[in-house]
């Protein structure tokens, strides 16, 4: 298949950005590799995610979820499970 020349004004505003935070080889290698498929990028480092996570479990007083949601930027279903996981991890 012959190639052709793509400029980087003929992209969609999402892959301009994409090409300007990886440079144009890169993205010229993740089309090659992933092109018509969907992926999926984590929001977070899952580093990162276990320490926030460790940080909700040590502050929590047994009723503050809706600090701990606002402090973290979360909902307070999803701090409930944060604080689920360590109750099922202790039994």
């Amino acid at each position: 298949m012959e190639k052709k020349t793509v400029r980087v004004e003929q992209l969609s505003d999402d892959q301009q950005e994409i090409v300007g935070l990886i440079g144009a080889e890169n993205y010229i290698k993740l089309v090659e590799n992933f092109g018509g498929s969907c992926i999926y990028i984590s929001k977070h480092n899952p580093i990162l995610l276990t320490e926030r996570n460790a940080e909700i479990k040590k502050n929590f007083n047994g009723g503050n979820y809706r600090e701990l949601a606002k402090k973290y930027n979360l909902s307070v279903n999803r701090v409930r499970a944060i604080l689920k996981q360590k109750r099922e991890v202790n039994l």
